[in-house]
């Protein structure tokens, strides 16, 4: 029986420079399991809306997508930039693996971008090259979520503004890491159960943007080096 990875997929890359679509395409063409792989191309908000319509009526589904931040807007659809296109490929496309593209890597920006559409994969266009360019796919197709090096250094810098990260957070982090459970947390910090429970759920909210397990928690402040 063929593999999950090796089934034809589609891959939707949007960039407003037509060079940066084939250098892109090129490279994760390059990849065992894209080999099947067909792709759908656009250069403005237009036309990514075009493809989205398309692949909708065709009843298929977009499996990842590559959107560049910074798009010609089609302002009929009331899609402005890359951002919006992104929002509507996760309202419909649920299960689309998204990667954001992005010249721009300030924190608020960062930070407003990575809360509205939670993307699989974030990166900084200086940050990438063609030798890395496949490894960002890779890890995003093993599930992995994929923020480049100035694109984490962005989120650190919000996420402890935003907490007002302390040596506390840290401590907790590392406690729960080594298997103390909530309950027993003020035994070793210096604050009350309430407190720690309402650090801990601003915590996950900052860096898994959702509920999720400890696992997921440390794992995301690990890659981020809060920790």
């Amino acid at each position: 029986m063929e593999s999950k990875k090796n089934q034809k997929r589609n891959i939707l890359i949007i960039d407003d420079h037509p060079m940066s679509v084939d250098s892109y395409k090129t490279l994760l063409s390059s990849i065992e399991s894209n080999k099947k792989a067909n792709y759908l191309l656009g250069y403005s908000c237009e036309g990514a809306f075009n493809l989205w319509h398309q692949t909708k009526h065709d009843n298929e589904t977009i499996h990842f997508a590559f959107v560049d931040v910074n798009l010609p807007p089609f302002q009929e659809k009331k899609l402005f930039s890359g951002c919006d296109v992104a929002k509507l490929i996760r309202d419909y496309f649920p299960d689309c693996k998204i990667i954001i593209i992005s010249m721009h890597n300030e924190p608020v920006w960062v930070s407003q971008i990575y809360n509205s559409i939670n993307p699989e994969g974030f990166i900084a266009k200086s940050d990438i090259d063609y030798k890395s360019f496949p490894e960002v796919f890779k890890s995003v197709e093993n599930d992995e979520i994929y923020c480049s090096k100035s694109i984490k250094q962005s989120r650190k810098i919000m996420i402890q503004k935003n907490i007002n990260w302390n040596e506390n957070d840290s401590k907790m982090l590392r406690l729960i890491a080594e298997g103390v459970k909530t309950k027993d947390l003020p035994n070793y910090i210096p604050l009350s159960l309430s407190s720690i429970e309402k650090r801990k759920a601003s915590i996950k909210k900052q860096l898994i943007l959702e509920s999720g397990s400890n696992k997921e928690l440390l794992d995301s402040a690990k890659s981020l080096g809060l920790i």
